[in-house]
């Protein structure tokens, strides 16, 4: 493809240049179509760093070239993108990153991150600024934008960008995202199979969640009897912990896999009347209802449950009074074009059937990789168990429908990898271990061709590792050896579920 970017300073080789010529160099990045306009191209000193709208907190930076620029493939299209190359000491590869929930705004920590690494690094703000979806009303090219349109924009302006200042390519190309960047990763892989080496997609928020998270909100805080008050969090997580904990060979808190661990929450029925210490019948019956799929009339599965070991975050989705943006404003804004259009219609067969007929071909996940397979590469899946905001299963349900749509299902692919990760919540947090070197992984994986196997996890307290664990390829678990602290990644080893 051809260059979009030109630079109109003389070819600097980058070991001989001084400060000064990569400053000059930077500086005279020009855009190389009329879809494009630079409105910043400027060198930053290292240390610290503050954006220009005031976001700062970004220290030990190296010194980098910031470009932000914004697209324009459509004439309705406004695509804010940033790109950073470090001025010294590029690694000669490129890292993306994701945006989450309705994106809006640029990734900058997932950018320093990535340039404290040596990456050149871009995001983007996926078409729009603001956390809200309501852009989406009445633009539907906007709405292909989010969905894919800019992150590809943004990576062949990024790559070319990189040709022009460096003068030559990236060596290897990545993506790293979670939630809303898991799925974008996963958009790119299907649709630009040739764009990426490898792609990190964790938690993955598949856009069929938004109708089961309105489901959800219907069976339980659309009738306050329906409702549990979040102080009974605690009791029922529990009850479960004490029905499932143990099945991996240790009582720790945390359900190594929660797909074996069926609960009947009917023994916390309250006796009499209503106490904090007990369920009443409707709330007996909300509970079961979280841990169980959202099916439709046929008892057709549309979407998985959260996962038994999720009781501490379930207000997320079903603490109320109203479903969150996030998961509404797709139907206010875009299925129905009413930004007061009432949640408690919402009918999972009818209104969900609306919403995938707009997704369809735009935001729908595809799981036919086998281009992005047969190129060589790598996708690295990861998954929070616990986690409160993406039912865990529809990761699970994705990555086995890849390996049935590339043929891979009769045997473990080399090119693809799930990790569940046992007590982590939505990206992170939680009471499991949700800290792992993901892109020093991929690295090993596509550079070097080792595979991950087993790869140790961490927890923190208070800044300091208080937990590891091994995480497993699924659908294998973290098995304990029977003896040695529960603390101690080496004292676990990897097995066939329980």
């Amino acid at each position: 493809m051809m260059a979009r970017w030109i630079f109109s300073a003389v070819v600097l080789v980058p070991a001989l240049v001084t400060a000064c010529a990569w400053g000059q160099a930077c500086e005279r990045l020009q855009a190389g179509s009329s879809s494009v306009s630079i409105t910043t191209a400027k060198t930053v000193a290292a240390g610290a760093f503050t954006t220009s709208e005031g976001k700062g907190g970004f220290s030990n930076l190296p010194a980098f070239c910031r470009v932000a620029a914004k697209l324009r493939p459509t004439s309705d299209s406004d695509i804010g993108i940033e790109v950073w190359l470090p001025v010294n000491g590029w690694n000669g590869k490129f890292l993306a990153v994701g945006s989450g929930g309705w994106g809006g705004s640029i990734a900058y920590d997932a950018m320093a991150e990535a340039l404290r690494r040596g990456y050149a690094t871009s995001a983007t703000d996926d078409g729009h600024t603001g956390s809200s979806g309501s852009f989406l009303m009445g633009h539907p090219e906007k709405f292909v934008d989010f969905a894919y349109r800019a992150e590809h924009e943004m990576t062949v302006e990024a790559k070319a960008l990189i040709k022009a200042f460096y003068g030559r390519d990236a060596r290897y190309s990545y993506w790293n995202g979670c939630s809303g960047g898991g799925r974008e990763g996963l958009l790119q892989a299907a649709r630009f199979p040739d764009e990426f080496d490898g792609i990190i997609a964790g938690d993955p928020a598949n856009v069929r969640r938004n109708a089961w998270a309105l489901w959800l909100a219907n069976q339980t805080f659309k009738d306050p009897a329906d409702e549990i008050p979040a102080g009974k969090y605690p009791m029922i997580h529990q009850a479960v912990l004490n029905a499932c904990d143990a099945k991996d060979g240790v009582k720790d808190g945390l359900i190594e896999n929660p797909e074996s661990c069926q609960v009947d929450l009917k023994s916390l029925a309250c006796k009499g009347e209503d106490k904090a210490d007990c369920l009443t019948e409707r709330q007996v019956h909300t509970a079961q209802t979280i841990i169980s799929p959202a099916t439709d009339a046929k008892g057709q599965v549309y979407f998985p449950r959260l996962e038994p070991g999720t009781e501490l975050r379930w207000a997320r989705l079903a603490g109320g009074p109203a479903p969150a943006d996030l998961f509404l404003d797709q139907f206010r804004y875009l299925v129905y074009q009413d930004p007061n259009w009432d949640w408690r219609s919402f009918d999972l067969e009818g209104d969900a059937a609306k919403a995938n007929a707009i997704n369809k071909n735009v935001d729908e996940l595809d799981p036919n990789l086998t281009a992005f397979s047969r190129r060589h590469g790598k996708l690295l899946l990861y998954h929070g168990w616990a986690d409160q905001q993406v039912a865990p299963g529809s990761t699970v349900e994705f990555y086995e429908s890849v390996l049935h749509a590339t043929g891979d299902s009769a045997n473990a692919p080399e090119w693809i990898r799930l990790y569940m990760m046992p007590g982590m919540g939505h990206c992170s947090g939680g009471e499991g271990p949700d800290t792992f070197d993901k892109i020093g992984v991929l690295e090993e994986w596509v550079e070097h061709d080792k595979a991950p196997a087993e790869i140790v996890a961490s927890h923190q307290s208070h800044g300091k590792v208080d937990r590891a664990r091994p995480l497993c390829p699924y659908p294998q678990a973290a098995h304990y050896k029977g003896s040695g602290s529960i603390d101690d990644a080496k004292n676990f080893s990897c097995a066939a579920p329980r």
